[in-house]
């Protein structure tokens, strides 16, 4: 999956570990990351929770996706920060499963909290292609 993950990749985003419903990502806030009021925009630590969610509940062999997500921000993130995301699933039933995302800086603190419901779906056939 990360070899294909073009989006994580390319914000500059590093796998850190994969466990069964776990996972752990990194990223550092780049210059083009930072909005208006000099603070990481929301969006870039959305998605790296977002990813890290991704991988965490994709780890039991079975296409799964979002279905719902929400994030709460607690403290600003700047330019040359360290972020790192850790996932770990709570519930995994039938095709639902909720995961808790925690995304801190680079002195251990907590800057946003995420919550992310994922849905499994069915497997695409290699010529599957127009849903892509």
């Amino acid at each position: 999956m990360w070899a294909q993950d073009r989006a994580s990749r390319g914000l500059g985003m590093e796998l850190k570990r994969v466990a069964p419903g776990e996972a752990e990502l990194s990223m550092t806030v780049r210059p083009d990351m930072v909005n208006g009021h000099g603070i990481c925009h929301g969006g870039f630590i959305f998605t790296l929770a977002d990813s890290t969610f991704a991988f965490a509940c994709n780890t039991h062999g079975q296409p799964t996706v979002a279905q719902q997500c929400a994030v709460t921000f607690i403290h600003a993130v700047r330019q040359g920060d360290v972020l790192t995301a850790h996932a770990i699933e709570r519930s995994r039933v039938g095709r639902g499963g909720i995961y808790d995302v925690t995304v801190r800086d680079h002195t251990g603190k907590v800057v946003a909290e995420f919550r992310g419901h994922s849905r499994t779906i069915a497997r695409r056939s290699p010529d599957d292609t127009a849903r892509a």
